[in-house]
């Protein structure tokens, strides 16, 4: 809901409805500041930054690790340090604005209800991560309000911390690593992407505040109503679906105007159409809002009865009447950085190592986040999670890396996922699913877009799949389409109902679904055909019911594809072995060879053949039966010739037997006739069959002919292996030779490696190489403080780098113009910290001479720069010096209160006084007393400009003669570009003049 203070929106976020009234009464914003080893000296600049004057409006909460036996004094060191009232927390206490709580040593803190909750923890040393849990308690809590500062410390508490607040939409800030005495911690936050501000901890508070104040202190100006809003909503929208491919435009519209206004008061920015024109000038600001956006709260088994029962209801369903080797396929839309695939395969794999059959699970895990799916797929996670996975669990499938700041899937684990791109709302979905798992995504959608996922959801399951949504998710209205396993953990089961309305949305992907009716009207409709066909189809359906006897499709062999109307009458099971499907061998007594035979002779001539007046035996009696054998020619089956047979009771022979059946001599003659029939129809059945064993016998001579054929091959490609053999033997040992020279060279070249590693960290020369795309393939450690860069940022453009450099954003042209000209480029740039390099741009070539990208070094040059300087200065005064010493006219340089501060010999000569005589005067001893008025107001124009135009004066000399000059008179600037001197030229003045 949103807050009921307009001078702060959006208090309460939307993305979590629930405990939305939970500290409620919480009306300004919390500070939780995280830190480790060598935090103190970051707590004494951050708290003594904060104004004497000022109250910041805000609570601060310093969570700090301390060893369980350690009597902390650290409140009343901070209360040295600030103005602010400082606590150690109580269990209980009430957290009050303009205050700082400080936990406790041997304690878990939590905030809850408004409070900060004290617990005793489980584990006193070993995988606590205190800072992580008290982040995501105020996450949960105060959403937009909550803020998280992370300062020195060894390794990634807080990192899963900052996450949580990020996802809630409030904000991050982090001690930059060069201030730090231990960067862990701050470097684990930085390699989310997530932190909103890295500075000193002496620039934070007033960042904090202006940031506090524009954020909470009035209302978003993103979110106001009106065209001129509304304008620019849109504008951002087609910024950001033209740079990332993705349309946001149909997300809660609450969500997406507390994301921008939180970057809008990141930037400071007072307006949204402000902002729209910042976007379209910053490509970067596209894409952090973008991943402002794109934040997921996820971590391993988040909501944990919500997997206890998808592991009680669930998973074993799954496994129940699946043969062994069938897969279990899983879909986990919004997968985000991939814990919760994760969890579910643990889930998966505790299951499976219980059962005696083998199943394949395949877990498809997508998201739009190509950062989120990247993280996903190394599968390596911090420290931080050990609070989220048990023991057992992280001893079972996940991998402790070097040094312990992080976990690795096992995998046994791994190989069950596959990630992907993938965008919900446009690409296809996956389909033939046994579970869905689509948790805390939807509620980022509006109402529209949620009825169009929860059918395609429907579309993508098997029948009886399960869906399993977030906590604060459902279904909707959509109860015709999948019916409830478990309410409160929201898992659903797919029902087979599909309403008409539901089908539009699953045709933007696989066009007109079928409504319902015969399986070939369904078929057509499916497949576009238009519906008076479909009606057509149905006709002709029907009446192929009514009026087209009994009938099978089978192949030359007898073997059935299809069997029309009811055919028991003629055929059933053969016994012993099931699965019989010959109509040959399912042909009831006395039909068999009559069938045989019509198939056989149909089989030869390609026609139509007949066996009328068959006696077939059913139930007890026999009847008269009429087959029918049709060559039908199809694509289905383009490997064998089908035969469409028809069986028909024939008509009775009452009309010949009616009357004998007064007297035996007439039903002798009827039962020989029958006889005669019987025996005309085995002998024509012995007959094909003596002609098919003919052909059979032909054919196995040729093939024994052929097969001796190959016998012979194979007797001389067994004496080419023979001799394969002989010359792999001897290319083995060659390769074994090989392989000993590969392994010294291999020895070599890491010996090699590290002699280089440690050159180029020697010679502190900061250097990059990149690749043909400009993107960073490694650096040495001194060009950290030329461009920030950090391990994580290899393989990331050099473009997307913020460097120190000033007055210098020609790096990525320069690059390029050397890979494609080949031409080295030097130039000489200036850092933030006033030091000069000299920047060398130049081709890496490779020993074959193969242009594989460019090298670029940083060379300091700051003293040659400074010598250089100084010496062209000292050129520049030289030349001058020269220049005034050998004019002839007077040259003067006199203070603001007219001293005299130099004298050149054409003075000298002019005026009679020398050089020392000269520096004890004033201006005005040389001026006549009529003209020193005159004189003053002259020099004072020279604030104005700095030259003033040719006058005429007179001027005295030593011997107190009066002199017609010329006068021209500059101003001499300082360094700031004040006056701070005059100097003169006097020429005398000819007498004609």
């Amino acid at each position: 809901m949103e807050s009921e203070n307009p001078a702060l929106p959006g208090a309460m976020g939307a993305e979590s409805d629930k405990g939305a009234d939970k500290g409620a009464d919480i009306k300004f914003p919390v500070v939780g500041i995280g830190a480790s080893a060598g935090g103190l000296a970051a707590f004494e600049a951050f708290f003594s930054a904060i104004p004497a004057n000022e109250e910041p409006g805000m609570a601060f909460v310093v969570v700090q690790h301390l060893a369980p036996d350690y009597a902390s004094i650290l409140s009343d060191i901070l209360g040295g340090f600030t103005h602010l009232s400082v606590f150690e927390v109580e269990d209980g206490m009430r957290v009050q604005p303009n205050c700082v709580y400080v936990i406790p040593p041997n304690r878990d803190m939590a905030y809850q209800d408004g409070a900060l909750k004290l617990q005793k923890p489980d584990e006193p040393r070993g995988h606590r991560m205190v800072i992580d849990d008290f982040f995501r308690s105020l996450a949960e809590q105060m959403h937009e309000l909550a803020i998280g500062i992370i300062f020195s410390g060894t390794g990634s508490d807080g990192t899963e911390g900052i996450r949580a607040i990020k996802a809630q939409g409030g904000m991050a800030m982090v001690q930059s690593p060069a201030s730090c005495e231990f960067d862990g911690m701050p470097q684990s936050a930085i390699a989310t992407g997530l932190v909103d501000y890295e500075m000193h901890p002496s620039d934070m508070p007033k960042r904090l505040i202006d940031f506090a104040s524009r954020a909470f202190g009035k209302m978003p100006q993103a979110g106001l109503p009106g065209p001129r809003a509304d304008d620019a909503m849109k504008s951002i929208f087609h910024l950001l679906r033209t740079q990332s491919g993705h349309d946001f435009s149909q997300y809660k519209r609450s969500t997406v105007d507390r994301r921008i206004g939180r970057r809008m008061a990141v930037h400071q920015i007072e307006t949204a159409n402000d902002y729209v024109k910042y976007l379209q000038q910053s490509p970067v600001e596209v894409e952090m809002l973008y991943r402002d956006l794109l934040i997921g709260v996820t971590s391993f088994f988040r909501d944990p009865k919500v997997f206890s029962n998808f592991q009680e209801k669930v998973v074993p369903k799954l496994f129940e009447g699946k043969p062994p080797g069938a897969p279990i396929r899983i879909w986990c839309a919004g997968c985000s950085t991939g814990e919760e695939a994760y969890s579910i395969a643990m889930l998966m794999r505790e299951y499976m190592d219980g059962l005696t059959q083998h199943n394949a699970v395949q877990i498809f895990a997508t998201d739009i986040d190509a950062r989120a799916i990247a993280v996903a797929r190394a599968g390596v996670y911090p420290a931080s999670i050990a609070s989220d996975v048990s023991e057992e669990r992280l001893k079972r499938f996940f991998i402790a890396e070097p040094g312990g700041a992080a976990y690795r899937i096992d995998k046994s684990i791994r190989d069950m996922l596959i990630f992907s791109e993938q965008d919900l709302i446009k690409d296809p979905p996956f389909s033939k699913l046994d579970v869905i798992s689509c948790r805390n995504l939807m509620i980022y959608f509006d109402a529209d877009l949620q009825k169009r996922v929860i059918p395609l959801f429907h579309f993508a399951l098997k029948p009886g799949g399960y869906l399993m949504l977030g906590t604060s998710e459902g279904i909707g209205g959509f109860d015709d389409l999948f019916s409830v396993v478990d309410r409160e953990s929201k898992i659903y089961l797919r029902k087979e109902a599909l309403r008409d309305a539901h089908r539009v949305e699953l045709g933007r992907f696989f066009g007109p679904l079928p409504v319902g009716g015969e399986k070939r009207a369904a078929a057509a409709v499916k497949s576009g055909v238009p519906p008076q066909l479909a009606l057509r189809d149905l006709a002709e359906s029907a009446l192929l019911q009514l009026a087209v006897p009994p009938a099978a499709l089978v192949n030359t062999h007898g073997d059935i594809y299809y069997l029309h109307g009811r055919t028991g009458m003629f055929l059933e099971p053969a016994p012993g072995v099931t699965g019989v499907s010959n109509v040959l061998k399912m042909a009831r007594d006395g039909l068999q060879p009559g069938l045989a035979t019509a198939l056989h002779k149909a089989a030869e001539a390609k026609e139509m053949f007949c066996s009328r007046g068959l006696r077939v035996k059913t139930n007890g009696h026999y009847t008269l039966v009429d087959v029918a054998v049709h060559p039908v020619s199809s694509s289905i089956a383009a490997d064998s010739q089908l035969y469409l047979i028809t069986f028909s009771e024939a008509p009775s022979a009452d009309g010949l037997l009616g009357n004998a059946a007064a007297g035996a001599d007439a039903g002798m003659e009827a039962q020989i006739a029958a006889l005669e029939q019987d025996l005309r129809a085995k002998d024509e059945y012995i007959q094909a069959a003596q002609e098919e064993l003919a052909s059979s016998t032909e054919e196995l001579r040729s093939s024994n002919e052929e097969m001796q054929s190959v016998n012979e091959e194979l007797q001389s490609t067994n004496e080419e292996l023979e001799t394969s053999k002989e010359e792999l033997q001897s290319v083995n040992e060659e390769l074994a030779i090989v392989n000993a020279e590969l392994q010294k060279k291999v020895a070599d070249l890491s010996r090699t490696n590290n002699d280089m590693n440690n050159l180029l960290a020697g010679t502190g020369i900061a250097t990059i190489f990149v690749d043909h795309d400009l993107c960073i393939l490694r650096f040495t450690p001194a060009a950290r403080t030329i461009i920030n860069l950090i391990p994580s940022d290899e393989g990331r453009p050099v473009g997307h780098i913020v460097s120190n450099l000033i007055g210098y954003d020609a790096l990525v042209a320069d690059v390029q113009g050397v890979l494609d000209t080949l031409v080295p480029r030097e130039v000489e740039v200036k850092t933030k910290d006033g030091k000069w390099y000299a920047m060398r741009i130049q081709p890496y070539r490779t020993l074959d001479n193969v242009i594989e990208g460019a090298v670029i070094s940083f060379v300091d040059i700051s003293e040659v720069v400074k010598i250089r300087e100084a010496l062209k200065k000292a050129n520049e005064l030289y030349h001058m010096a020269v220049i005034v010493r050998d004019i002839n006219d007077a040259v003067t340089l006199q203070d603001l209160d007219g001293r005299t501060l130099a004298w050149n010999p054409g003075a000298a000569k002019l005026y009679g006084w020398s050089d020392q005589e000269a520096l004890k005067l004033n201006v005005r001893d040389r001026i006549p007393a009529e003209l020193r008025a005159e004189e003053e107001a002259r020099m004072r124009q020279l604030d104005g400009a700095e030259v003033l135009e040719p006058y005429f004066s007179r001027r005295l000399t030593k011997a107190g003669e009066v002199l017609n000059v010329w006068v021209v008179a500059s101003a001499v600037l300082n360094e700031e570009g004040k006056m701070y001197a005059v100097a003169t030229t006097e020429r005398l003045k000819p007498e004609s003049a």
